[in-house]
C-alpha cells in the first residue's frame, strides 16, 4: 500500500482533504508521518488527532531557509516511515538536495494558481491584481525551483467580478481539496506498475 509523508507549515487543509479520500476509500494509501517546520501549526494538531506520527523540522532558526542538514533530517524521518511519495501541503520552504535526492520524481506539492503564471507566496491575491479572468490549482512534481516542476494537473475557477482575494482562495482550496488527492491516486498508479 502507498504510504504518504506529508509536509506543511499551515493549518493542513489539504493534508485533512487527502485523510478524507482515504477513509472513503477514494485513494488508497496511509500516511506514515507528518512533519512541519512550524511547531505550532494547526497541520501537527490535526495529524494527532487522527492517531498519525507527527515531527517538528528543525531549520536552525532560520525563517525562509531550509538548510541542508535539516533537509537530509527530513529526508531521513520520511524514509524511516517507509514514506513512498511526499505530499507538500502549504509547506513553506523550497525543497532542494537532498531532499530531492533522496525521493526523485516523489515529491508533489499543490499550488494555488494556474502554473505557470503566478508562482511563489499568494498567487490568488497576484491573480486579481492582475485583472485575470481565471486562476485555480496546479499539482506539480517539485523540482528545485520555485514551483518549476512538471505540471502533473489542474483545475480551473473563475475570477468573479466581485471576488475578494478571501472569497477566490476559497473556490480554489476547494478544487485543491478535490484535485489533489485525485492526482497523488493517478500519479502512484502512473509510476508504481
Amino acid at each position: 500500500m502507498l504510504t504518504l509523508g506529508i509536509l506543511g507549515s499551515g493549518s493542513g487543509s489539504n493534508m485533512q482533504a487527502i485523510m478524507d479520500a482515504i477513509a472513503s476509500g477514494q485513494l488508497l494509501a496511509r500516511i506514515g508521518v507528518v512533519l512541519s517546520d512550524q511547531p505550532e501549526a494547526f497541520i501537527l494538531e490535526r495529524a494527532r488527532q487522527a492517531g498519525l506520527p507527527t515531527g517538528v523540522i528543525d531549520c536552525g532558526g532560520f525563517r525562509n531557509k531550509f538548510p541542508e542538514d535539516a533537509q537530509k533530517a527530513t529526508a531521513d524521518r520520511l524514509q524511516e516511515a517507509g514514506v513512498d511519495l511526499v505530499c507538500l501541503a502549504g509547506f513553506m520552504r523550497l525543497v532542494k538536495a537532498p531532499l530531492l535526492t533522496a525521493f526523485p520524481e516523489r515529491i508533489l506539492n499543490i499550488h494555488p494558481s494556474l502554473l505557470p503564471a503566478y508562482p511563489g507566496m499568494a498567487a490568488w491575491e497576484q491573480a486579481l491584481a492582475d485583472g485575470a479572468n481565471e486562476s485555480g490549482c496546479t499539482v506539480h512534481l517539485v523540482d528545485a525551483g520555485m514551483d518549476t516542476g512538471p505540471i502533473l494537473a489542474q483545475a480551473r475557477v473563475p475570477v468573479l467580478a466581485d471576488d475578494t482575494a478571501a472569497s477566490l482562495h476559497r473556490r480554489i482550496q476547494d478544487e485543491e481539496h478535490r484535485l489533489y488527492p485525485e492526482t497523488v491516486a493517478s500519479y502512484w498508479a502512473r509510476i508504481s506498475r
